[in-house]
Parts: C-alpha cells; structure tokens; sequence
C-alpha cells in the first residue's frame, strides 16, 4: 500500500497502474477503496485512461461498483482513440466481448482512414486477444500476424518478438506444441538481453509443458522466468505461474516432485528460500517423511503474511 501511495503522491500514473496491477491482491477492501478513489482523481486529472480503466474494472470486480456508464459517457465525450481504445479493452477483461470487438472494429476503420499504423497494430493485437478467448485461434493469429506486419514496417523489433512469442503460444493453444515450441524457440536468440520477453518465453514453455505432465521441465522453466523476471514488475507473473504449477502437484498427491525440486529454487532465490523449504517441509510432511512439528518449524521462519498464505493454500490443496 505503501508503494500505492507513494506513487500517487508523485503523481506517477505509469507507475501507478503498474502496481494496481501486480499489487491489487495484496489489499484489503478498505485499502483497495482508499487506492483507488484516489487514483480515479489522479487519472482523471493527468488523462490517463489506461490508469482510469484498471480504476473502473477493480472497482466493479472487487468492491462491486459500477463505474462503467461513467466511463462510456467520458468516452462519447472526448472521443478519442486513447479513451475508446482503453474502454474497449475494459469490455473485453468484463468478458463483454462482441461489445468490445465493436468498439474496436470501429476504432480499426477510424485509425485506418487517418493511418495511424502504430494504433492499428495496437487494435489488431488486441482483438487477437479476444479471439484467443472465443476459441478462435486461426483468426487470432491472422490478427497478430498483421500487428507483427505492421511492427516491421516502424522497426518496432521488441513488439515485432512479443508477437512472435505470442503467436507460438496460440499455435500451442491450437494443439501443436512441437511448432509452438521451434516458433517460441526462434525467439531465444534474438530476445537476448531482454528480460521480460524472455520470462514470456520460459513461461510459454511452462505451460506447455505442464499440459504434457512434464512437471520436472515445467518447473525448470518457472525458475528460469523467476530468474529473467527478477527486479521487473513481470515477476510477480512468474511467481503466480510456479504456485500454480505446486498447487496441481500437491493436488495429483505428487509430493515428491515438489520436495526434490523446492531446494532448487531456493538456492536461485535466497530472499525467498524460507519459503521455499516450508513449501519442501509441507510436502515431506504430506508424504510421511518428516512430522508435523518438523513441518511447523520450517513454516515458522517465514514472515510476510502473503507467503504464510500460499503456504496455507498449498497446504490444503488436496482437500
């Protein structure tokens, strides 16, 4: 919260809508309240429409108040592509996707007639998005491949590779993980030195090959996206990625998979490595190799209330 704050104070809106995004669960609802009616003026006030759209959309999702008219009517009054661009986007994380496909076939022959390449590279992108989330995974790669056309053409390179990650990771999603995995792969090379494409990467790889069961490279590449995530607000991501990957082993009962692998982890990331051997302590103790209180002590070193409730998620994952 404290870094919520501060971000307002400094009227840093970039900042700000960054840490909304990876810090939002972290706040109680009388925090959250307090965050974000003092980021709705903050936006308001530096027209900051993509800060104003995470105001609305945490509001309404997470304290059940519905900004959204208030949101179209500002849309209808400035018209511009930056608010309608962004309340398009708030309709598709609403779910409301026909209605955010509309809008942002409308902005298309808009930005088209006044050659705005850069804006349609950003609309084809994002309607990709929505067709990923219909299933429709041939569209939305004729989408991304228009977007990456466009990238080319301004020399964008790190959008142009973003695409490309991207693009492999809906070929996976198709079916085709052998061509997810050479397209995800073509990337490596040319990303290097780029951090957060690369944790991008490794957790495309991640993905697909926890589908496969392969949970020794699943969790190889979660630590290699914690590793190129680290010290950039995309770490949070990876992070949430591995939970996810102990969360399903703790609930197949594949303990052991978890204890050989946490002291891996923790030897990469010392600032956490009390978490990781409780994480290693709880899974010896769900498979009978250490008692409860051997399990307890281990958990008792860990002191950030968020991690202390991971560790309770995870405890009971097979309940």
């Amino acid at each position: 919260m404290e870094e919520i704050l501060k971000a307002i104070e400094e009227r840093d809106c970039k900042k700000l809508a960054r840490l909304l995004y990876y810090k939002v669960d972290e706040l109680s609802d009388e925090e959250l309240a307090e965050a974000l009616e003092k980021a709705e003026k903050l936006a308001l006030e530096c027209k900051d429409f993509e800060l104003y759209k995470l105001v609305v959309y945490y509001a309404h999702e997470l304290l059940e108040v519905d900004k959204i008219s208030e949101f179209e009517k500002l849309a209808e009054e400035l018209d511009t592509f930056e608010v309608k661009f962004h309340l398009a986007d708030l309709y598709y994380l609403l779910g409301e996707l026909e209605k955010s496909l509309a809008m942002y076939r409308g902005l298309l022959e808009e930005e088209t007639e006044k050659g705005n390449k850069e804006n349609i590279a950003l609309i084809y992108y994002n309607m990709a998005l929505i067709h990923e989330e219909l299933q429709e995974y041939e569209k939305a790669i004729e989408l991304m491949n228009k977007a990456k056309e466009i990238y080319e053409e301004l020399g964008r390179e790190e959008d142009v590779l973003h695409v490309e990650v991207y693009i492999g990771y809906l070929t996976f999603e198709m079916g085709d993980q052998y061509k997810a995995k050479a397209i995800l792969a073509g990337v490596i090379p040319k990303a290097e030195g780029k951090h957060k494409l690369l944790a991008e990467i490794h957790l495309s790889f991640e993905e697909i090959f926890e589908e496969e069961e392969n949970y020794d490279a699943a969790l190889q590449e979660c630590l290699y996206a914690l590793l190129e995530a680290r010290n950039t607000e995309y770490f949070d991501v990876a992070f949430d990625a591995l939970i996810d990957v102990f969360w399903q082993l703790f609930l197949d009962d594949e303990f052991e998979m978890v204890y050989l692998n946490a002291d891996m982890f923790a030897e990469a990331l010392p600032e956490l490595s009390d978490f990781f051997r409780a994480v290693k302590a709880i899974a010896l103790y769900k498979d009978g190799e250490i008692e409860l209180e051997e399990a307890k002590e281990a958990i008792e070193k860990v002191k950030d209330p968020r991690l202390l409730d991971l560790l309770e998620l995870l405890g009971e994952a097979e309940l």
